[in-house]
Protein backbone atom coordinates (compact mmCIF):
# COMPACT_ATOMS: atom_id res chain seq x y z
CA UNK A 1 0.00 0.00 0.00
CA UNK A 2 1.90 3.05 -1.10
CA UNK A 3 -0.96 5.64 -0.15
CA UNK A 4 -3.52 5.64 2.21
CA UNK A 5 -3.70 9.97 2.77
CA UNK A 6 -4.18 11.28 -1.34
CA UNK A 7 -7.72 10.36 -0.50
CA UNK A 8 -9.06 13.92 -0.25
CA UNK A 9 -7.68 14.41 -1.15
CA UNK A 10 -8.05 14.72 -1.27
CA UNK A 11 -8.61 17.71 -3.10
CA UNK A 12 -7.51 20.62 -5.53
CA UNK A 13 -7.19 22.48 -9.05
CA UNK A 14 -7.24 26.22 -10.08
CA UNK A 15 -5.63 28.02 -12.79
CA UNK A 16 -4.17 25.64 -14.85
CA UNK A 17 -4.50 25.85 -18.58
CA UNK A 18 -7.06 22.64 -18.59
CA UNK A 19 -9.04 25.02 -16.38
CA UNK A 20 -9.33 28.24 -19.25
CA UNK A 21 -12.20 30.36 -17.52
CA UNK A 22 -14.79 31.37 -19.90
CA UNK A 23 -15.34 35.40 -19.63
CA UNK A 24 -18.13 35.37 -17.45
CA UNK A 25 -16.55 32.55 -14.63
CA UNK A 26 -18.84 30.62 -12.05
CA UNK A 27 -18.62 31.36 -8.76
CA UNK A 28 -16.23 29.36 -6.49
CA UNK A 29 -17.82 26.16 -4.72
CA UNK A 30 -18.61 27.41 -0.86
CA UNK A 31 -17.15 24.39 0.71
CA UNK A 32 -19.06 22.60 3.89
CA UNK A 33 -16.78 22.67 7.01
CA UNK A 34 -17.78 19.12 7.85
CA UNK A 35 -16.90 15.78 10.20
CA UNK A 36 -17.63 12.40 8.51
CA UNK A 37 -17.45 8.73 9.15
CA UNK A 38 -16.63 6.14 6.32
CA UNK A 39 -17.64 2.22 6.55
CA UNK A 40 -14.76 0.56 4.82
CA UNK A 41 -15.32 -2.69 3.11
CA UNK A 42 -13.58 -4.72 0.23
CA UNK A 43 -15.02 -4.29 -3.39
CA UNK A 44 -12.12 -6.66 -4.88
CA UNK A 45 -9.08 -8.45 -4.20
CA UNK A 46 -6.02 -9.18 -6.06
CA UNK A 47 -3.13 -11.79 -5.32
CA UNK A 48 -3.11 -13.13 -1.73
CA UNK A 49 -5.42 -10.90 -0.13
CA UNK A 50 -9.25 -12.70 0.78
CA UNK A 51 -10.18 -9.97 3.27
CA UNK A 52 -10.13 -6.33 3.91
CA UNK A 53 -12.00 -3.49 6.00
CA UNK A 54 -11.83 -0.81 8.11
CA UNK A 55 -12.85 2.95 9.17
CA UNK A 56 -12.07 6.59 8.34
CA UNK A 57 -12.13 9.77 9.89
CA UNK A 58 -12.34 12.65 8.27
CA UNK A 59 -12.62 16.68 9.37
CA UNK A 60 -12.61 19.80 7.32
CA UNK A 61 -12.53 23.28 9.30
CA UNK A 62 -12.77 26.52 8.57
CA UNK A 63 -10.23 28.39 10.04
CA UNK A 64 -11.05 31.75 8.78
CA UNK A 65 -7.64 32.24 6.55
CA UNK A 66 -7.30 28.54 5.52
CA UNK A 67 -9.06 25.36 5.92
CA UNK A 68 -7.72 22.64 8.40
CA UNK A 69 -8.34 18.56 7.47
CA UNK A 70 -7.52 15.93 9.36
CA UNK A 71 -7.66 12.33 8.30
CA UNK A 72 -7.54 8.65 10.67
CA UNK A 73 -7.27 5.89 8.25
CA UNK A 74 -7.22 2.09 9.77
CA UNK A 75 -7.78 -0.80 7.78
CA UNK A 76 -7.58 -4.62 8.68
CA UNK A 77 -6.36 -7.01 5.48
CA UNK A 78 -6.00 -10.52 5.51
CA UNK A 79 -4.47 -12.83 3.27
CA UNK A 80 -4.64 -16.22 2.09
CA UNK A 81 -2.87 -17.53 5.61
CA UNK A 82 -5.26 -16.24 7.67
CA UNK A 83 -2.44 -13.49 8.59
CA UNK A 84 -4.34 -10.29 9.85
CA UNK A 85 -2.30 -6.80 9.17
CA UNK A 86 -3.91 -3.87 10.57
CA UNK A 87 -2.10 -0.51 8.42
CA UNK A 88 -3.03 3.08 8.95
CA UNK A 89 -2.72 6.61 8.22
CA UNK A 90 -3.21 9.88 10.43
CA UNK A 91 -2.79 12.92 8.10
CA UNK A 92 -3.05 16.47 8.68
CA UNK A 93 -2.66 19.68 6.44
CA UNK A 94 -3.57 23.39 7.24
CA UNK A 95 -4.10 24.80 3.68
CA UNK A 96 -4.17 28.41 3.08
CA UNK A 97 -7.32 29.76 1.55
CA UNK A 98 -5.87 31.72 -1.44
CA UNK A 99 -3.87 28.29 -1.86
CA UNK A 100 -0.31 29.63 -1.99
CA UNK A 101 1.03 28.24 1.14
CA UNK A 102 0.61 24.56 3.02
CA UNK A 103 1.88 22.54 6.13
CA UNK A 104 1.31 18.75 6.40
CA UNK A 105 2.15 16.26 8.32
CA UNK A 106 1.36 12.07 7.90
CA UNK A 107 2.22 9.02 9.36
CA UNK A 108 1.70 5.57 8.11
CA UNK A 109 1.84 2.47 9.90
CA UNK A 110 1.70 -1.33 9.88
CA UNK A 111 1.02 -3.31 12.88
CA UNK A 112 3.28 -0.87 15.28
CA UNK A 113 5.94 -0.27 13.28
CA UNK A 114 6.18 3.29 11.03
CA UNK A 115 6.51 2.72 7.29
CA UNK A 116 6.37 5.94 5.96
CA UNK A 117 6.25 9.91 7.29
CA UNK A 118 6.45 13.05 6.27
CA UNK A 119 6.31 16.69 7.77
CA UNK A 120 6.82 20.13 6.10
CA UNK A 121 5.83 23.49 4.91
CA UNK A 122 4.83 24.10 1.06
CA UNK A 123 4.59 27.21 -0.76
CA UNK A 124 3.81 28.93 -4.56
CA UNK A 125 4.85 32.35 -5.73
CA UNK A 126 1.40 32.97 -6.76
CA UNK A 127 -1.46 31.02 -8.32
CA UNK A 128 -0.48 28.57 -11.60
CA UNK A 129 3.38 29.55 -10.72
CA UNK A 130 6.05 27.12 -9.44
CA UNK A 131 6.96 26.57 -5.75
CA UNK A 132 8.99 23.98 -3.11
CA UNK A 133 8.13 22.10 -0.71
CA UNK A 134 10.07 22.32 2.16
CA UNK A 135 10.66 19.10 4.38
CA UNK A 136 11.08 18.13 7.96
CA UNK A 137 10.77 14.51 8.21
CA UNK A 138 12.01 11.92 6.37
CA UNK A 139 14.85 14.32 6.47
CA UNK A 140 15.77 17.76 5.69
CA UNK A 141 15.00 18.43 1.68
CA UNK A 142 13.44 20.72 -0.75
CA UNK A 143 11.53 19.90 -3.77
CA UNK A 144 10.88 22.10 -6.65
CA UNK A 145 6.94 22.29 -7.34
CA UNK A 146 6.24 23.04 -11.16
CA UNK A 147 4.11 25.43 -12.43
CA UNK A 148 -0.02 24.45 -12.01
CA UNK A 149 0.65 22.53 -8.97
CA UNK A 150 -1.90 22.70 -6.61
CA UNK A 151 -2.91 22.09 -3.15
CA UNK A 152 -5.36 19.44 -1.98
CA UNK A 153 -8.49 21.93 -1.18
CA UNK A 154 -7.89 23.91 -4.28
CA UNK A 155 -7.92 20.67 -6.42
CA UNK A 156 -11.25 20.07 -5.15
CA UNK A 157 -12.72 23.58 -5.91
CA UNK A 158 -11.33 22.74 -9.93
CA UNK A 159 -12.70 19.40 -9.99
CA UNK A 160 -15.97 21.24 -9.05
CA UNK A 161 -15.74 24.20 -11.11
CA UNK A 162 -14.90 21.85 -14.23
CA UNK A 163 -17.54 19.30 -13.31
CA UNK A 164 -20.14 22.52 -13.68
CA UNK A 165 -18.67 23.78 -16.76
CA UNK A 166 -19.04 20.62 -18.36
CA UNK A 167 -15.40 19.63 -19.08
CA UNK A 168 -14.48 16.07 -18.52
CA UNK A 169 -10.87 15.93 -18.11
CA UNK A 170 -8.41 17.72 -16.11
CA UNK A 171 -4.18 16.55 -16.05
CA UNK A 172 -2.82 19.00 -13.18
CA UNK A 173 0.33 18.48 -10.68
CA UNK A 174 -1.01 17.99 -7.28
CA UNK A 175 1.15 18.92 -4.02
CA UNK A 176 -0.26 16.71 -0.67
CA UNK A 177 2.62 16.23 1.13
CA UNK A 178 2.08 12.58 1.56
CA UNK A 179 5.24 11.85 -0.32
CA UNK A 180 9.15 12.32 0.07
CA UNK A 181 9.25 12.98 -3.38
CA UNK A 182 7.39 16.29 -4.36
CA UNK A 183 4.47 16.97 -6.03
CA UNK A 184 2.69 13.69 -8.22
CA UNK A 185 0.70 13.85 -11.34
CA UNK A 186 -3.04 13.75 -11.77
CA UNK A 187 -5.32 12.65 -14.21
CA UNK A 188 -8.83 13.48 -13.46
CA UNK A 189 -11.89 11.75 -15.12
CA UNK A 190 -15.23 13.56 -14.88
CA UNK A 191 -18.35 11.72 -15.71
CA UNK A 192 -21.52 14.12 -14.85
CA UNK A 193 -22.76 16.81 -13.10
CA UNK A 194 -26.34 15.91 -11.75
CA UNK A 195 -29.10 17.40 -10.47
CA UNK A 196 -29.70 16.95 -6.53
CA UNK A 197 -31.16 13.83 -6.03
CA UNK A 198 -32.39 11.73 -2.72
CA UNK A 199 -29.61 10.99 -0.40
CA UNK A 200 -29.34 9.23 3.14
CA UNK A 201 -28.08 12.70 4.25
CA UNK A 202 -30.66 15.30 3.58
CA UNK A 203 -28.25 18.13 3.47
CA UNK A 204 -26.83 16.65 0.33
CA UNK A 205 -30.20 15.56 -1.25
CA UNK A 206 -30.50 19.17 -2.05
CA UNK A 207 -27.32 19.53 -3.90
CA UNK A 208 -26.00 18.74 -7.46
CA UNK A 209 -22.77 16.47 -7.66
CA UNK A 210 -20.33 14.66 -10.00
CA UNK A 211 -19.13 11.35 -10.49
CA UNK A 212 -15.22 11.66 -11.17
CA UNK A 213 -12.27 9.56 -10.90
CA UNK A 214 -8.65 10.70 -10.19
CA UNK A 215 -5.40 8.22 -11.25
CA UNK A 216 -2.03 9.50 -8.95
CA UNK A 217 1.11 9.31 -10.91
CA UNK A 218 4.76 9.43 -9.73
CA UNK A 219 6.82 11.66 -11.73
CA UNK A 220 9.93 9.99 -11.39
CA UNK A 221 8.49 6.77 -13.04
CA UNK A 222 8.57 5.87 -16.64
CA UNK A 223 5.47 3.79 -16.28
CA UNK A 224 1.98 4.71 -17.39
CA UNK A 225 -0.26 2.43 -14.39
CA UNK A 226 -0.93 4.73 -11.32
CA UNK A 227 0.31 4.55 -8.26
CA UNK A 228 -3.31 4.61 -6.72
CA UNK A 229 -6.84 5.49 -8.38
CA UNK A 230 -9.50 6.77 -6.61
CA UNK A 231 -13.53 7.27 -7.46
CA UNK A 232 -16.14 9.50 -5.67
CA UNK A 233 -19.14 11.37 -5.62
CA UNK A 234 -18.41 14.89 -4.92
CA UNK A 235 -21.34 17.45 -3.60
CA UNK A 236 -21.38 20.47 -4.47
CA UNK A 237 -20.25 22.01 -1.01
CA UNK A 238 -16.96 19.50 -1.74
CA UNK A 239 -18.27 16.69 0.63
CA UNK A 240 -17.41 13.01 -0.66
CA UNK A 241 -19.42 9.80 -0.64
CA UNK A 242 -19.64 6.51 -2.68
CA UNK A 243 -15.63 6.33 -3.39
CA UNK A 244 -13.51 3.51 -4.79
CA UNK A 245 -10.04 3.55 -3.49
CA UNK A 246 -8.12 1.29 -5.64
CA UNK A 247 -4.57 -0.03 -4.39
CA UNK A 248 -3.32 -2.01 -6.26
CA UNK A 249 -3.50 -5.71 -4.62
CA UNK A 250 -7.09 -4.70 -3.77
CA UNK A 251 -10.22 -1.85 -3.82
CA UNK A 252 -11.78 -0.49 -1.02
CA UNK A 253 -15.06 0.99 -1.11
CA UNK A 254 -15.51 3.50 1.39
CA UNK A 255 -19.93 4.12 2.61
CA UNK A 256 -20.36 7.34 4.77
CA UNK A 257 -22.33 6.38 7.57
CA UNK A 258 -22.18 9.66 9.70
CA UNK A 259 -22.03 13.17 8.73
CA UNK A 260 -21.83 16.60 10.68
CA UNK A 261 -21.68 19.77 8.90
CA UNK A 262 -20.15 22.53 10.73
CA UNK A 263 -20.94 25.85 11.58
CA UNK A 264 -18.76 28.60 9.73
CA UNK A 265 -17.79 31.16 12.75
CA UNK A 266 -15.48 33.40 10.71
Amino acid sequence: MRRFASFFVVVGFLLSPVLARSQTPAPTPDLAAHRAIYQLTLASARGDIVAAGGSMAYEMIDACDGWTVRQRLRITITDRENRNIEMGTDYATLESKDGLTMRFNMRQTAETAVTSETEGTASLLSTGAAGEAKYKVPGEATKPLPPGTMFPTLHTVAILEAARAGKKFLAIPLFDGTVATGSQDTSVAIFSWDPPKEHRFPVLAVLPSTRVRIAFFDKASATATPDYELGMRYWENGIADDMTMDFGDFVLRATMIELSVLPKNC
